[in-house]
């Protein structure tokens, strides 16, 4: 009897415990369903095959698929051709380790459309401790890869024209130096761009006109520049890759690959002047566009990745200065030049912060009775090293780099602050002037009146000695400030020249217009007055046209005495030049003037 009841309480526990095991099994079912069922993420059970046991209705939503149509299609079939080896290579390491692990692959929407999945694998052993199952859980993560290579796409691309960005091109130009040291056969060539007098269409149109111009800019640079039309080769030979680049502003960079014959390099720029010739069609307007290109073939190893593009810029600059809307490829002698530049340019700077400019002055006579009326100011630099130099040397480059203001700026003050001194020799009433030549930048400053303002007041000058001269370049470059500055030097009582008056086209109505008080005639016009008829007539026209504006009149460049009798004959009563009087330093100027200290009345201005 106690047998039977021992083995019934056996078999009722037995029962106990299985039917607890049921329950609790059912529970975990209905807890795994509950989860799968209502979470956001795709969750899905596998077994050690790959073969689908469970898809969540999260799959439809996502994906499109029903669960029959789950079941019918194989899930490789369903993964990117590129990612298939990876997710079974995660399966196989999963199986064999009992560890699942995360990655992130492809898979096919219903509609086509490929859908990035981040997956988190998890194993299901059974009782022998063997992986039987693997529970996978598949976030879409769509939208945050886009959102990442958007990013990335960003980091490496122009914001406006969509144009790979400096960065991006220096990693291409890196690339293409690292190829170069490994294979000395390996060629490439750069091309850099810049549109002609953007900054004033800018200025002009405003920047909404001048982000259209660089946008139309680059899709023709890129149509230009298609893989089937970027070199002129035979059919059979691939054509070099190119890679158009915005660095900033208005410049891109081409970069062509595999590239060895100068000929390759300047027909790509010869295309690309012809693509942009066509005028742009803006919401303000039609827009003529020219563009000055540099070219640089690297043919040996460079000493560095980026000297290539410091070529292209050389190459670039000598375009611009030729006029621009022209194509320039860099030589050595070209490298050498650019070097001496750089050099010329930081001495300057140097020569500026250590007062190694000086002031010469050239004496402007009446031609009779002989008398000094003016000096014209001459700059000369004082190198420690050359010795005294030419400004013919060096203003470009002052110009270019911005210093010219400057120096214009001080040559005013030394002029200024030497009139008083002079009018205390050569007599109060002499009312002795001081001419001194305005450089483009300086006289399109706005401090320029400012700081004429401060000169006159500092040095105590009288009215009317002070006299500013600008080529006839500069004052046609832009005649409306032209008119306008000139007319406010007026009410300072500052007397205007047109310096070299007759070696440019400065306009009549123009010139009118300017009202300047003294035409100063070009020195090459009086230098051939004896032996060509035509210059001699030229000289003539300008006194003629002098006295109907009542402008006075300097003859440059006088050297014989000849030229002063023919300007005598003339009617030209002003002149300067070797003839009379070379220029001269403070000293020698103060020296001439006691010598030939007397009163004056007669000034050019006043005729």
């Amino acid at each position: 009897m106690l047998i039977q009841i021992l083995a019934f309480a056996i078999i009722a526990a037995q029962a106990a415990w299985i039917y607890l095991a049921q329950r609790r099994s059912r529970n975990r079912e209905e807890l795994f369903r509950i989860i799968t069922e209502n979470a956001a993420d795709m969750i899905a059970l596998v077994d050690s095959k790959g073969h689908r046991l469970y898809n969540s209705p999260a799959y439809e939503k996502i994906l499109g698929y029903s669960p029959e149509e789950l079941a019918r299609t194989p899930i490789f079939e369903q993964i990117h051709p590129d990612d298939r080896f990876k997710v079974l290579e995660a399966g196989r390491e999963a199986r064999s380790t009992g560890v699942g692990q995360s990655l992130q692959y492809r898979l096919r929407h219903k509609n086509g459309e490929w859908r990035f999945l981040e997956s988190t694998a998890s194993t299901i052993k059974n009782e022998r401790g063997e992986v039987e199952k693997l529970v996978i859980v598949n976030r879409d993560v769509t939208q945050r890869v886009a959102a990442e290579k958007k990013l990335a796409h960003n980091a490496l691309h122009d914001t406006l024209t969509d144009l790979p960005n400096r960065r991006l091109f220096l990693d291409r130009l890196e690339r293409c130096f690292t190829r170069a040291q490994r294979d000395r056969n390996f060629h490439y060539a750069l091309l850099l761009l810049d549109l002609d007098a953007f900054k004033s269409l800018n200025h002009t149109m405003g920047a909404a006109a001048g982000d259209q111009v660089l946008v139309e800019t680059a899709h023709r640079l890129q149509s230009a520049l298609r893989a089937t039309d970027s070199l002129s080769r035979p059919r059979d030979e691939s054509p070099a890759d190119a890679l158009l680049s915005r660095l900033g502003g208005d410049e891109f960079v081409i970069l062509l690959e595999a590239c060895a014959d100068p000929s390759d390099v300047l027909r790509v720029a010869g295309r690309i002047h012809s693509t942009l010739s066509a005028p742009l069609l803006l919401n303000q307007g039609e827009v003529q566009t020219r563009v000055s290109i540099g070219c640089a073939l690297v043919s040996t190893l460079p000493e560095r990745a980026e000297a290539p593009l410091r070529d292209a810029e050389t190459a670039l600059r000598r375009a611009q200065a030729m006029g621009g809307n022209r194509s320039e490829l860099f030589d050595p002698a070209m490298h050498q030049r650019a070097i001496t530049r750089l050099k010329l340019e930081s001495d300057l700077r140097t020569a500026l912060n250590r007062g190694q400019f000086r002031v010469f002055y050239q004496p402007i006579f009446q031609i009779h009775p002989r008398e000094i009326v003016a000096f014209e100011a001459l700059l000369r630099w004082q190198h420690p090293e050359q010795g005294l130099i030419s400004p013919h040397e060096f203003l470009e480059a002052a110009e270019d780099t911005g210093l010219m203001a400057l120096v214009d700026q001080w040559v005013i003050r030394e002029a200024c602050r030497n009139l008083p001194l002079w009018e205390s020799i050569y007599g109060p009433s002499s009312r002795l002037q001081v001419v001194v030549n305005v450089s483009a930048r300086h006289f399109a400053n706005a401090q320029l009146l400012d700081g004429i303002k401060t000169c006159l007041r500092d040095a105590r000058v009288q009215p009317g000695t002070l006299q500013l001269a600008i080529t006839e370049s500069v004052a046609m470059a832009n005649p409306e400030l032209t008119i306008n500055v000139l007319s406010q030097l007026k009410r300072l009582d500052v007397t205007t020249a047109i310096d070299d008056f007759g070696s440019g086209n400065l306009s009549l109505p123009a010139l009118r217009q300017f009202a300047p008080n003294i035409l100063k005639i070009d020195r090459i016009l009086v230098a051939n007055m004896q032996a060509d008829r035509t210059a001699y007539d030229i000289v003539d026209l300008i006194l003629t046209l002098a006295r109907k504006l009542s402008c006075g009149v300097v003859a440059q460049g006088v050297e014989k005495s000849a030229q002063i009798d023919q300007l005598r004959t003339l009617g030209c009563n002003f002149a300067q030049g070797y003839f009379l009087s070379s220029p001269l330093d403070p000293e020698a100027t103060l020296q001439l003037l006691r010598d030939q200290a007397q009163p004056r009345r007669i000034s050019p201005s006043t005729r």
